[in-house]
């Protein structure tokens, strides 16, 4: 059969010599993520008893953008309600419009999402190999389509100077050291600061399209063009929202078990 463009059919053949199931893209599907939003349904519910809560939106579809976080509690809210989880209803239509258009033409957009986890302690995550960005990319490069990962400026701090990347201290009416910017997306040295923490995903656009491609037969050994038929997502962009959020409510429960033990993820 013809290698699909952008997907892991070949590198699961020079892996498994055809043991894989194609079908449906097999265990590189993302119908594999339900068992993990599942678990994430348990673990966000555990988080918010002890304080923390985590909401993902789309940041932009095809070069349409949604606005920023401001007031997190009211943002966390808002996305809970809404199906198609933008913040500002403008965007999200546009961003709508992006994907029907490459529907029409039997191609595929991808986007950015963006999620913020307010209420996490400091002091959590490890200065080496399991930092607390290290675990969460680790997690979130595992959902099916993502191909890049930033927290807080991210990549945008290659083009700061240390004076506009830093993020000023100060004391709260509470005592609590906070910062005022939150460039570093609440994590300092691969340990937690007590700022919201700020990661984003790039979401390549859906690699089956019905556009012909360019390919190669792995039953007859030639080069070909082929288009790939059936129901194809021209976006998965907003179905990986709910699987952001599930993976990150597992890594920050299994970072604050090592920390603080499961007590604290068991009480009451």
């Amino acid at each position: 059969a013809p290698l699909r463009p952008g997907h892991a059919d070949h590198a699961a053949q020079m892996k498994y010599h055809g043991f894989q199931d194609r079908a449906g893209g097999g265990h590189f599907s993302g119908r594999l993520t339900a068992p993990l939003v599942a678990a994430g349904a348990i673990l966000t519910d555990i988080l918010s008893a002890k304080g923390v809560v985590l909401a993902t939106h789309i940041a932009a579809i095809a070069g349409e953008e949604d606005r920023p976080f401001r007031d997190f509690e009211t943002d966390a809210i808002t996305l809970a309600e809404r199906e198609f989880p933008v913040l500002d209803d403008e965007a999200g239509e546009r961003m709508i419009r992006q994907i029907l258009a490459a529907k029409e033409e039997g191609d595929s957009v991808g986007g950015v999402l963006e999620t913020c986890v307010a209420g996490f302690p400091a002091g959590v995550g490890e200065p080496w190999f399991d930092t607390l960005e290290g675990l969460l990319s680790h997690a979130l490069f595992s959902i099916p389509g993502v191909k890049g990962v930033e927290f807080g400026a991210g990549f945008a701090f290659a083009r700061m100077r240390g004076s506009e990347g830093n993020d000023p201290f100060y004391l709260s009416g509470e005592g609590k050291v906070l910062t005022k910017s939150n460039h570093n997306g609440g994590i300092l040295g691969g340990i937690s600061g007590g700022m919201p923490i700020l990661i984003r995903t790039a979401v390549k656009p859906t690699p089956t399209i019905s556009k012909e491609q360019e390919t190669v037969d792995l039953a007859t050994g030639k080069e070909c063009r082929h288009a790939f038929r059936g129901r194809h997502d021209p976006c998965i962009v907003h179905r990986a929202c709910v699987v952001q959020d599930s993976l990150t409510a597992l890594v920050l429960c299994d970072a604050l078990a090592l920390r603080f033990g499961t007590d604290f993820l068991g009480e009451k």
